[in-house]
């Protein structure tokens, strides 16, 4: 099967980019299943429940976050309702949510298991991901052999790391939320969508193919 991922979708701009672009990038591709890092989607700093529901609506299947999940207060009881959206897995036990989650594409039967961690490098504290993710892999294989990770993380280092870690035993691990500097001029008028697209050999879960994604979008 083919999976998309995105990270960052950052604020009105980026769901209005992915709601123009992603249908046309998912046929032209043959794009299965799509996840998104959406933890910016509302107002360029948080998510809340309309802006999760937009990124579904555009042709998102899961949506990881990371650090900032919790600036809209609205999406708590949010978080308890569904399993479309995550939070890192590792964070504290008793916080609203869910950490991985499995879905059946929409698009085709097979079953994608997804998993939200986030780094500790340069970043509030959390539990270990390597030892949260290790736990999690070995039941999410139990369910599907499809499996994807977004690692939330501020140091490329503890993303090359996790990546290295759960080697033959994901499909495909992605860092997320790495952003421009906020002294930076504000962007206007292009938006660039950026990704990755994958391969999944379906008996297997290996990855037998990957390509990046990026395209301009004007918004």
């Amino acid at each position: 099967m083919r999976l998309l991922f995105l990270g960052d979708v950052v604020g009105r701009p980026g769901r209005r980019a992915l709601a123009a672009f992603l249908p046309r990038l998912m046929a032209r591709e043959s794009i299965q299943f799509v996840i998104a890092n959406g933890e910016n989607a509302s107002g360029g700093k948080g998510i809340d429940p309309r802006s999760a529901e937009e990124l579904y609506e555009s042709g998102v299947d899961v949506v990881t976050t990371g650090n900032h999940v919790w600036q809209n207060r609205d999406i708590i009881p949010y978080m308890r309702e569904t399993d479309r959206l995550l939070r890192p897995l590792n964070f504290a036990r008793d916080v609203p949510g869910l950490g991985w989650t499995v879905q059946t594409a929409r698009r085709s039967d097979v079953r994608v298991g997804v998993l939200n961690l986030i780094g500790r490098v340069f970043m509030p504290p959390a539990e270990c991901p390597f030892r949260a993710g290790a736990e999690a892999v070995e039941e999410l294989r139990r369910h599907s052999s499809v499996i994807v990770v977004d690692m939330h993380a501020e140091a490329t280092s503890e993303k090359v790391g996790m990546g290295r870690f759960l080697d033959g035993k994901v499909s495909a691990v992605f860092g997320s939320h790495t952003h421009v500097q906020t002294a930076d001029d504000v962007a206007t008028g292009t938006v660039i969508v950026q990704g990755g697209i994958v391969d999944v050999d379906e008996a297997t879960g290996r990855a037998s193919a990957i390509r990046r994604v990026r395209e301009r979008v004007e918004v």
